[in-house]
């Protein structure tokens, strides 16, 4: 594939959590305090000061390809992929980077790349939001036999869902654990645990809207809402982070 090109494969049909991401994309650094940090973590643990080529699934606004440029980790060719436009749109751009537009819940995620190997697999903050895990790991390691990632569960907003009475609804860590172990014969995985502290719940549910954590769910109403800001017990959000490495 040509760097710099801009390779579209998105249908009509836009998820929720792609709505959601779209319009918040422009006030996104400003939101994702937690995000940043598991992204840095994330290329803090890169085994390689050099790559040839890296494919950043579910790369937002660009978190892994500055922290690779912070930490001085050079990449011959980057391949920005996001399901959002609005995200590629506020993306780094470069010579080196090829931005694709794609859904990784639809059929046609990473066909264009297939016979196309790149070094380094890489997800920061993304995979989560796969209706389809199994499909979705199984596409991104038949174009790389390398594979970091780092992948929020189902103990984020622990405390929150709880108060609520309503389940979370992204994957388990152990879930997790196992579907990547059917596409990955080594795979190593720590567990991060995180705080974001807040003023008052008004500042933090104002949080969650606005960082694209949600995901798109809306899943209380408007009094049931106000009840759980009543009623939340602590001033800070939970969030849980599987960070993965997997070769083959």
């Amino acid at each position: 594939m040509k760097t710099g090109a801009r390779v579209n494969t998105h249908t009509k049909q836009v998820s929720n959590v792609v709505q959601e991401f779209s319009r918040f994309a422009h006030q996104y650094e400003k939101y994702n305090m937690i995000q940043a940090k598991v992204a840095s973590e994330l290329v803090e643990g890169l085994s390689s000061r050099s790559y040839d080529s890296v494919a950043d699934v579910g790369c937002g606004s660009g978190s892994i390809f500055k922290n690779l440029k912070k930490q001085n980790i050079a990449v011959t060719s980057f391949i920005a992929i996001d399901s959002a436009q609005a995200m590629l749109d506020v993306h780094p751009e470069e010579p080196s980077i090829t931005k694709v537009c794609m859904n990784f819940n639809e059929e046609t995620f990473l066909q264009t790349l297939v016979n196309k190997k790149v070094d380094l697999c890489i997800s920061s903050s993304a995979l989560q939001w796969s209706e389809d895990l199994d499909f979705t790991l199984k596409k991104m390691s038949e174009i790389s036999d390398h594979f970091h990632a780092a992948i929020f569960t189902s103990g984020t907003f622990k405390t929150l869902h709880s108060t609520a009475g309503i389940s979370s609804p992204i994957y388990a860590s152990e879930s997790m654990q196992e579907t990547l172990k059917k596409y990955y014969k080594d795979t190593k995985f720590k567990i991060h645990h995180y705080k974001l502290e807040f003023k008052n719940t008004r500042e933090m549910f104002t949080y969650i809207k606005q960082s694209g954590v949600s995901g798109g769910e809306r899943r209380l109403s408007y009094i049931q809402m106000k009840k759980l800001m009543r009623n939340y017990p602590l001033e800070y959000l939970e969030f849980e982070v599987l960070f993965v490495k997997g070769k083959n």
